[in-house]
């Protein structure tokens, strides 16, 4: 490894400290900051393939593992004394943190599809998301509150969202088929696998490890239908088992930051080729150049979520917020 992959580490872990964790994670913000100025750390990090040096990744391994939450310099120790089995998790697991709060930025552009939907969720992990007819809403809004519950009746899971420059979705859609495609699915019903979801929880994120637990406990009464495989060469023969008379959905939140650019163009091709699929994606401002170039002002770390490639709105990073764009 040459001394530009690392300095380009240690920005990453700059950036990430600065611009994802500093108001969303005291503590990942203060080890981010640390590993980035830590070169026996940044050293360990640097004989991991590319994509296993991402920070959610490290940082959750750790506490996997019991490193605790304290602060850097007791993470660095442990670290050091634990490398060997941290670095074996990190290898054998993924970022599939599965946010069940983003189904609240995705309901309003499901909410304009007027048939029954196949669902089909690029990147599931456990699922979760594949289950925005089982939870129940909450927009705040200038005019108040609006609050939509499943046809069952109130859910266990209760999704909270800001709301601004957008009306609030007024109807929960029929999802009548629904099947995900990740490369290792998480099998929710498997309590180690389970525990893993809840350690990419950041830590000071209570709310969210709750809404894991009951969300989980949904999705586990009736386990959706994963296939294990990569999405371009997945995806079509998934759309192809999707029933008749249904309007099919391609969506994928938070996934394709881990796709290595040139696939993400393919598959946005591919996704625009699909004149039968309603595309939704929710992903970083970068991630997407094309759908990012539409938004021509400060994202402050939200998302960018595009309907079939057009920009209708930033979000935050766990479905808290949506502001509607013009």
């Amino acid at each position: 490894m040459t001394e530009l992959d690392a300095d380009s580490l240690r920005e990453y872990y700059r950036k990430f400290a600065q611009l994802e964790a500093t108001d969303t994670s005291p503590i990942y913000a203060a080890w981010a900051s640390g590993v980035a100025q830590d070169d026996e750390v940044i050293k360990h990090l640097l004989d991991l393939p590319k994509p296993k040096r991402q920070a959610n990744l490290l940082f959750a391994a750790a506490r996997h593992l019991g490193a605790g939450e304290g602060d850097y310099a007791a993470l660095r120790t442990w670290l050091l004394e634990h490398w060997e089995m941290t670095r074996d998790l990190m290898l054998a697991r993924s970022t599939q943190t599965n946010e069940a709060g983003r189904c609240a930025v995705l309901l309003p552009a499901l909410a304009q599809i007027e048939r029954p939907i196949s669902l089909i969720e690029v990147g599931a992990s456990a699922g979760l998301c594949l289950y925005p007819d089982r939870y129940s809403y909450t927009y705040t809004t200038e005019s108040g509150p609006v609050t939509l519950h499943p046809k069952d009746g109130p859910s266990t899971v209760a999704l909270a969202c800001e709301l601004t420059n957008a009306p609030p979705p007024d109807r929960i859609p029929e999802v009548a088929w629904r099947t995900g495609i990740d490369l290792n699915p998480i099998d929710i019903t498997d309590g180690d696998q389970q525990e893993w979801l809840r350690s990419l929880i950041w830590p000071e994120h209570e709310l969210r490890r709750d809404r894991l637990s009951a969300a989980a406990s949904i999705v586990s009464a009736e386990p959706p239908r994963l296939v294990p495989g990569d999405l371009l060469e997945t995806v079509d023969s998934v759309l192809s088992e999707a029933p008749a008379q249904t309007q099919k959905v391609v969506f994928h939140s938070a996934v394709l930051a881990y796709v290595e650019p040139a696939e993400r163009e393919r598959f946005a091709v591919l996704m625009r080729s699909r004149d039968d699929v309603v595309w939704i994606s929710n992903e970083g401002g970068g991630v997407l150049p094309e759908i990012g170039a539409q938004v021509d002002r400060e994202k402050d770390g939200r998302f960018v979520l595009a309907v079939d490639g057009r920009v209708i709105a930033l979000t935050g990073p766990h479905g808290q917020s949506y502001e509607g764009l013009d």
